[in-house]
């Protein structure tokens, strides 16, 4: 009895811990899932960030209210046609015709008048109609002026988008390289681990003084702090890039690195300067708003014209009992001048004219600034690429400089920090070949930016 009673408890133990151990691992398991995980390439992050930036909703509402303002200025062509109509209830009111009566000047009499109807309401309506024949030319100067604006604020859109762009490409870039550094840095971290272990093996065999295991443990502690920077860099860089692209901040993103395996002719400087000046967006629509401002000046100088209009009217009324009025039709040419414009216009036409100056020197400065930009991008540009050429035989330098100090140190030719140091010169080497090929990628997306081109090389996103 007892053997069974043992039998059935251990069963039930057994059961226990097998529960318990699923359960452990369903946890673990969702525990594991709970972060979304996204492989994006940079053309999807593009997208993702174009479709989710307020910035380019903002900008885009800006082009939509100066599109409205342009059909309102085109509306001004139209005639105006106003319509009113009124119904009126009145009482019955006493009605005296006071009439001279005789021949005395003096005297006069009161005769109550007889026979007029009681009115006791009325109703009418009337149509109106004016159509612009002559305004000083304001109405095309307005709608002239306001297509402009609608051009200055689309090419405000579309430098926008561009910004949008190269702002996602650089948060981009910075997920690539912290994720990079992750990688190397493990892997360098499992090589110190492995190091230590074989120094502690020596160590107590007696084959290696205690100092050169410290070393190799200071070491290994150094790069797993580099490993923690790391990893919060590349926490810093996905959340920074899950906002950009409307995901949530926790999302894991993978990066594709193809994207950074690429590098593209530097071309001549003159060439890029000649190419910002004919692309710039906002250069663009810094013209466009110095035509509006031509435009205005010519609608200011209209107010010492005349306005002229054709017009016409159309009036019905009934008063029952008294009278019917239909088919009461009138059309005239109608002709105002305000006298006053002739003094008051001048101070209009000045205002005018110096906001057109205002915008000239702007554009003066805005070209100067381009060509700074330019010059600067280029020379980046340039630099990035001589980076890759003298990093790419610093990691063949670096790797043979560390394999021969290892062999010299399993000879007893070199000493540990020697080693060590290589180790380091090595993962370093690594480390600054990754970043020296993204940025060169980065730096070339920049110099198209500035040269107002980046946005025509993702024109199938939308």
């Amino acid at each position: 009895m007892k053997h069974k009673i043992k039998r059935a408890l251990s069963w039930y133990v057994l059961s226990c811990m097998f529960v318990m151990h699923l359960s452990t691992v369903n946890a673990q398991n969702g525990s594991v899932n709970v972060l979304p995980i996204k492989n994006i390439t940079l053309q999807e992050a593009i997208q993702m960030s174009l479709e989710n930036s307020n910035q380019l909703k903002a900008g885009k509402a800006k082009a939509d209210q100066a599109d409205a303002q342009y059909k309102q200025a085109t509306n001004n062509y139209l005639p105006d046609l106003k319509a009113s109509g009124s119904y009126l209830r009145i009482n019955n009111p006493d009605v005296k015709l006071e009439l001279k009566t005789g021949g005395s000047s003096s005297g006069s009499s009161t005769v109550q008048a007889t026979g007029i109807p009681k009115i006791s309401e009325l109703s009418y309506g009337m149509a109106t109609a004016s159509i612009p024949l002559f305004s000083g030319l304001k109405i095309r100067n307005n709608t002239n002026a306001a297509r402009f604006q609608k051009m200055a604020a689309n090419s405000d859109l579309e430098n926008d988008r561009e910004e949008v762009i190269e702002n996602t490409i650089l948060a981009y870039n910075n997920l690539y390289k912290a994720a990079k550094s992750v990688d190397l840095v493990k892997e360098n971290l499992k090589e110190q681990d492995r190091r230590v272990i074989d120094f502690n093996n020596l160590e107590q065999n007696g084959l290696l003084p205690r100092n050169d295991l410290l070393k190799a443990q200071l070491q290994q502690s150094s790069v797993e702090l580099a490993l923690l920077d790391a990893q919060n860099n590349l926490h810093v860089a996905t959340a920074n890039l899950n906002l950009m692209l409307g995901l949530p901040e926790n999302t894991i993103l993978n990066p594709d690195s193809i994207a950074f395996d690429l590098t593209n002719e530097a071309g001549s400087i003159a060439n890029w300067e000649q190419t910002a000046m004919q692309n710039r967006k906002d250069m663009q629509s810094l013209q466009f708003h110095e035509k509006a401002a031509n435009e205005f000046i010519k609608v200011a100088k209209g107010d010492y014209y005349p306005g002229l209009a054709l017009t016409g009217g159309y009036v019905a009324a009934n008063i029952p009992g008294l009278m019917t009025v239909t088919n009461a039709l009138n059309i005239g040419i109608g002709l105002q001048y305000n006298v006053g414009s002739l003094w008051k216009t001048h101070a209009k036409v000045d205002e005018a004219k110096a906001k057109v100056r205002e915008l000239q020197a702007n554009e003066n400065m805005l070209v100067d600034r381009v060509r700074i930009q330019v010059n600067e991008a280029f020379e980046a540009y340039l630099l990035s690429r001589k980076k890759i050429a003298v990093y790419e035989v610093a990691i063949a330098q670096a790797e043979e400089n560390y394999r021969i100090v290892k062999d010299k140190y399993n000879n007893t030719l070199a000493t540990t920090t020697e080693l060590l140091e290589a180790d380091v010169a090595q993962l370093q080497a690594q480390l600054n070949y990754t970043f020296a090929k993204a940025d060169a990628v980065v730096a070339y997306k920049q110099l198209q930016q500035v040269c107002g081109t980046l946005s025509s090389a993702y024109q199938n996103i939308k």
